[in-house]
């Protein structure tokens, strides 16, 4: 048998039936869980609607950063039928700044499916979940458990953690993924699934973190198979991350009096429908001439401006880099077709993506720039 396979067979122990683990891990819950705005009370029912918008939103995203977003959500659609009946645009607008915006387009849909077709009830099983729109195997078990109790456990980064370390699975992610699925399921309790799963959760966002973990105050410190190797920083195993080539553009940014010229982008693809200042194509190893030919037609403008220095952002396949460029309009120039003049003090309300954010804060600082 090769090290790997012995390795791999070591990662896959049986639990007998009398396992204390899932006890253990609820006790700890039930004197540790966390409060966040979308969880119940203890002994109160889960309302589907906060666990489904808070999965949406926590994808990809941190607990601080989500928090905000949540609350003014919920202040503005309490409940899924009030999303459903919304427009994207106010989505997008209300979701900018959150990032992933892929994200906003399928919650709206989400919502506008369950409130016109399961009469704004959400499905109780994980199939119906499924059949949702932007509701993956994960949000799905995660919906299921949490908020209707079904038995499943759903695997997110932390609980990969926590999991990988307690079992000292040797596979790297994300092929070991089916391994921790079955082995996370082995800590479910026979009920208060959903506990069993934010319990996880939360021992990985609190004790079980990447970097220096609490061992001391884990529940599982006495059978932990990696701590007892002391080896529990290194799980889980990771296959080197592929980065993406940079890529390079431009941006322009046109301003008629207190106003900025914008466009939406296209409902399809990166940052669709969003609001964006006109820009160039953002491609690997782009010159900066060639960039700067794809600037937007506008009679009467003043000479370009080429701000110092370039804006960088890095989206999750690739980093990009952004050169930027200001002209002034005459007072009464109009829009290109499919732009808009929106007042700068209003900008806050538009769906703008952080690299946009980023961009016109480039662009409308007072410092100097260069002639081009």
């Amino acid at each position: 048998m090769s090290r790997r396979s012995a390795l791999k067979v070591k990662s896959e122990p049986v639990l007998p039936e009398t396992s204390s683990r899932p006890t253990l891990l609820l006790q700890w819950y039930d004197r540790h869980r966390r409060r966040l705005p979308w969880r119940a009370a203890p002994g109160e029912a889960s309302d589907p609607y906060r666990v489904w918008l808070s999965e949406i939103m926590l994808q990809q995203t941190t607990v601080k950063a989500v928090g905000p977003y949540f609350e003014k959500f919920v202040a503005r659609w309490p409940d899924v039928t009030a999303l459903g009946r919304a427009s994207l645009d106010d989505v997008l607008r209300m979701w900018a700044g959150l990032g992933y915006y892929s994200r906003a387009r399928n919650l709206h849909a989400c919502a506008v499916a369950v409130t016109r077709e399961h009469g704004g009830t959400f499905p109780d099983t994980e199939e119906g979940l499924r059949a949702l729109p932007g509701i993956g195997p994960y949000t799905a078990a995660a919906i299921a458990a949490i908020a209707f109790d079904r038995h499943t456990m759903p695997v997110d980064g932390n609980i990969e953690r926590v999991v990988s370390r307690l079992f000292a699975v040797e596979d790297e992610l994300p092929q070991a993924k089916p391994l921790i699925q079955q082995l996370a399921a082995t800590l479910l309790a026979n009920s208060r699934a959903g506990d069993s799963a934010q319990a996880l959760m939360d021992l990985g966002a609190s004790i079980c973190t990447p970097k220096k973990p609490a061992c001391s105050l884990c529940p599982f410190i006495e059978d932990c198979t990696a701590r007892a190797q002391g080896t529990q920083e290194t799980f889980p195993r990771k296959a080197p991350k592929k980065s993406g080539a940079l890529r390079r553009g431009a941006a322009f940014v046109v301003t008629r009096g207190d106003e900025v010229l914008v466009r939406s982008r296209p409902e399809k693809g990166l940052l669709g429908g969003m609001t964006e200042v006109p820009g160039s194509d953002w491609l690997a190893g782009q010159e900066d001439a060639t960039a700067k030919q794809q600037t937007p037609e506008l009679k009467g403008l003043s000479r370009w401006q080429r701000k110092v220095g370039v804006v960088t952002h890095v989206f999750t396949h690739f980093p990009l880099e952004l050169v930027v460029y200001t002209a002034k309009a005459e007072a009464r120039t109009c829009a290109p077709a499919g732009m808009r003049w929106v007042p700068i003090a209003t900008l806050a309300d538009e769906a703008l993506p952080n690299v946009m954010r980023k961009v016109i804060a480039h662009a409308l600082d007072h410092s100097s720039g260069a002639s081009s």
